[in-house]
């Protein structure tokens, strides 16, 4: 374990960077911030890139790599640890989701329209492969490896980078509107202190990491299906 005490500083880094790029991108291309948010996932995976060549830069800056970083071990792994993760992140993952949008805008269930627009399909396609994976690498990295490990009291390196791994996904896609913005956040804090509480105890990356993968994975194959299949996506929000 590295013990960097800079390392936590850079957990708000993806919170402001993603409200950067949809501002930006919003003035760049002359629209309303709210036309763009159909393209979060692509965003996401340029972030997810960007987070995980910072990540091992700043292990490099430790003395130490990436993989010491999450203090990933070969051989810690058992199939019914990554079975079991899987299914609570899942599980937990829906459960927050229902509850949020029940408590923000009274549906149940409710999910964010935007979450699943369509884009250009070549798009969708590539965006299957790489934001699964590439988010799992940049987002557990980020908030396992430079926040539960390197946190000193045993609360804050729980509390702290579940509240800011929950609070970023508020921002993906960023709208100014309050209520979207608490219901992302209540969504996946259940999740994210769940995670963070888990790792903590067991430090071991890998479930979390293949558990996250699935379930993005079943995100992205939504939006290849409303990308691929035209009314689609009107359909789904009708329902």
């Amino acid at each position: 374990m590295t013990t960097k005490t800079y390392l936590p500083f850079l957990l708000p880094l993806r919170c402001v960077i993603f409200l950067l790029v949809f501002v930006i991108g919003a003035a760049i291309t002359r629209q309303h911030i709210s036309d763009i948010s159909n393209w979060w996932s692509v965003a996401a995976s340029v972030v997810n890139i960007g987070t995980i060549v910072l990540l091992i830069l700043a292990a490099k800056s430790a003395k130490t790599n990436y993989w010491t970083l999450i203090n990933f071990q070969k051989g810690q792994t058992k199939v019914g640890q990554v079975i079991g993760v899987t299914l609570a992140i899942l599980l937990i993952g829906m459960l927050g989701m229902y509850l949020a949008g029940w408590l923000c805008y009274g549906k149940l269930p409710y999910a964010a329209p935007m979450m699943i627009a369509p884009i250009p399909v070549w798009l969708a396609i590539v965006n299957v492969i790489i934001l699964p994976v590439s988010t799992a690498f940049a987002e557990d990295g980020l908030y396992l490896g430079c926040g539960v490990n390197q946190i000193r009291n045993k609360y804050a390196a729980v509390i702290i980078p579940a509240l800011l791994f929950a609070l970023q996904h508020s921002f993906i896609p960023t709208l100014f509107d309050i209520q979207y913005i608490i219901y992302r956040f209540l969504s996946f804090l259940p999740l994210t202190i769940i995670l963070c509480l888990y790792y903590y105890r067991r430090r071991n990356p890998v479930p979390i990491m293949i558990g996250h993968t699935v379930i993005d994975l079943a995100t992205v194959m939504q939006i290849l299906a409303t990308s691929a299949v035209p009314g689609l996506f009107e359909k789904m929000c009708g329902m």
